[in-house]
């Protein structure tokens, strides 16, 4: 699990990170959170999907606080004949810092992930901070995850197949509801997918430093979405928002973490697979080393990198090695 950075970013990084610095956008820290969810929503929404499937549902569960919105993606048509037993199903969280990001921003992500792998995936629109400090998103997540164990067969899925996934703040938010789970007596998932997961201590990282900017994702960026994730200083601690000071995580599912190389989270993220697996978890790492954060969602025109679609099949055939095998 070496963690590693190459000595130039990958051409289609490159001409991304050219094409970006040249909007000249304000950086998170001059602006409010409305106005980097619009900024964000610009530069995510497409129009129009490029990736077609079967249904794309929109509806509500009942959270803790009222109601959560959530997508439903299937790329087949569902009588159940051609998975007689249920397909696994996967939970997907989206990244953000907490505070920004959407159903919209990741549906692309969504869409190819189903499409992919041929099983249903349940986006989820939990709350967004400041408005709603942690643990909120992590309770409807919790929320989603404990109506999918029971309504996954009606999805044509398969309740003891169900995978936690996320990116960024995403994977953050899906294995801390694997661990809320554990420790919960609640569902058991048979996955976790954690895309450059935020985990730990980030900040007395080598990564943090050396990627702390010009790459697209910013240790200042990092210290906004932080200071207004979390309401009181305490939670700062809390294991449930940083999973990588939990003393024991034996007892949570099997998990691929994926890092990138010009990531300021890429040790964050190798140090929590090295966690779970000094803790009898068997992890699969891999590390993209020549891209930089949120690499995984650049799959459509016009940025659509070569390395995205990579990490797509190795996640994918990891999620079929695990769970149909």
């Amino acid at each position: 699990m070496r963690p590693t950075r190459a000595d130039e970013l990958h051409p289609d990084v490159q001409s991304f990170l050219e094409r970006y610095e040249s909007l000249e956008a304000p950086s998170f820290d001059e602006v409010s959170p409305a106005e980097a969810r619009r900024m964000t929503e610009e530069l995510r929404v497409t129009e129009e999907p490029e990736i077609e499937l079967e249904t794309v549902e929109n509806r509500t569960i009942d959270g803790p606080n009222g109601e959560v919105p959530i997508r439903i993606y299937d790329p087949e048509t569902g009588d159940g004949t051609t998975n007689p037993d249920g397909r696994p199903v996967v939970i997907y969280v989206h990244g953000g810092g907490w505070v920004i990001g959407s159903l919209d921003t990741h549906d692309g992500t969504c869409r190819k992930l189903a499409a992919d792998s041929g099983y249903p995936v349940v986006g989820v629109d939990y709350r967004l901070a400041p408005e709603h400090p942690f643990p909120a998103g992590l309770l409807d997540c919790y929320a989603t995850f404990e109506w999918l164990a029971e309504a996954a067969s009606d999805l044509g899925g398969d309740p003891d197949r169900v995978v936690l996934a996320g990116d960024s703040a995403g994977g953050n938010l899906a294995t801390a509801t694997a661990l809320l789970a554990r420790d919960r007596g609640g569902p058991e998932a048979a996955y976790q997918l954690l895309i450059y997961p935020s985990t730990g201590d980030v900040e007395s990282t080598d990564a943090y430093e050396e990627n702390a900017e010009g790459y697209f994702l910013t240790a200042d960026d990092m210290r906004w979405f932080r200071d207004h994730y979390f309401e009181r200083e305490i939670d700062r601690g809390n294991v449930y928002a940083v999973p990588r000071r939990a003393a024991d995580l034996s007892g949570l599912p099997p998990a691929t973490v994926l890092t990138a190389g010009f990531d300021p989270l890429r040790d964050d993220g190798a140090a929590y697979a090295r966690r779970l697996e000094e803790d009898g978890v068997p992890v699969t790492y891999r590390n993209y080393d020549d891209v930089i954060h949120a690499f995984f969602g650049m799959i459509s025109e016009p940025t659509s990198f070569e390395r995205a679609h990579e990490a797509y099949d190795d996640v994918i055939g990891d999620l079929r090695t695990e769970l149909e095998s």
